[in-house]
């Protein structure tokens, strides 16, 4: 948590090309796309640092998509877990990345086959619109798959992975997104994994790794878009998230101030798991 108290302000710079934008329409947010990074650590670093620079009041809403890599995204509950130093092993043995996830939940997979989201704005009083901001983030992403012939919709399987009453599945069968929240003095994060491709490595890197931390689930309830939809792409997720985003704000594409990267990077160390 940050214990600093912040004032609102609905204002944003960020880079674009060789020119600032500045904005003071509370509809309005920043979309900043990024291709993978090879630095897991550093990419929940850039998130915490987003979501610290808009509770101060340094930039204003902000929604970071991101194609994501192999990844094991571990919460707070898995670390404090007798068989977390196993559930590490087990995920560095598959080929992924251990990182000390922002928001709350428990273990996540990212991979080459998933989309990454992060959506920071500005509260006042943060805790009181958490429902709400879950709600919202089911609906548009429900939407924005439902546009791809995805019968999506809001709700936790009995079994999934990672559950969550707002995860978003396929048909009542599969767990296709999970949703985590983060809010801070003057924030909130809302963050996410959409598997569009390859459930089968999320199932295989989870087997271990859930068994390690002695958490019951059923393999069965991992599943991705195109298990729903087949031949359904990154790219045309990805386009279909922003297509409906502009149906519900004032999107402007832009790119991360020099302030917010060092921030990132001073960040990224809180993020990374040296077992």
């Amino acid at each position: 948590m940050c214990d600093e108290r912040h004032t609102r302000k609905n204002s944003l710079t960020l880079r674009s090309g060789e020119e600032s934008l500045q904005t003071t329409n509370e509809a309005a947010l920043t979309l900043v796309r990024q291709p993978r990074s090879g630095q897991p650590a550093r990419d929940t670093g850039t998130s915490h640092a987003v979501l610290r620079r808009v509770a101060a009041g340094e930039l204003g809403p902000t929604f970071r998509l991101r194609e994501a890599e192999p990844v094991l995204a571990f919460g707070k509950q898995d670390a404090n877990s007798a068989g977390f130093p196993r559930a590490v092993e087990a995920a560095r043995a598959a080929g992924f990345a251990p990182v000390l996830r922002l928001a709350g939940g428990r273990a996540a997979v990212f991979h080459a086959g998933t989309l990454a989201f992060a959506h920071a704005t500005p509260a006042e009083r943060p805790t009181r619109g958490t429902r709400e901001r879950f709600e919202r983030t089911g609906e548009w992403l429900v939407a924005a798959l439902r546009r791809l012939g995805v019968d999506a919709r809001v709700g936790e399987i009995p079994g999934e992975y990672c559950p969550g009453a707002f995860s978003v599945n396929a048909g009542g069968r599969i767990k296709i997104a999970g949703v985590g929240q983060r809010i801070i003095a003057g924030a909130a994060h809302i963050g996410g994994v959409i598997v569009v491709t390859d459930s089968a490595a999320v199932r295989d890197v989870l087997v271990p790794v859930y068994e390690a931390l002695g958490l019951d689930w059923d393999p069965a309830t991992a599943g991705s878009v195109e298990d729903d939809a087949p031949g359904v792409t990154l790219g045309q997720v990805s386009a279909a998230i922003v297509a409906e985003l502009g149906t519900r704000y004032e999107l402007t594409d832009g790119d991360f101030d020099d302030e917010t990267l060092a921030l990132a990077r001073e960040l990224e160390p809180q993020h990374e798991i040296s077992l």
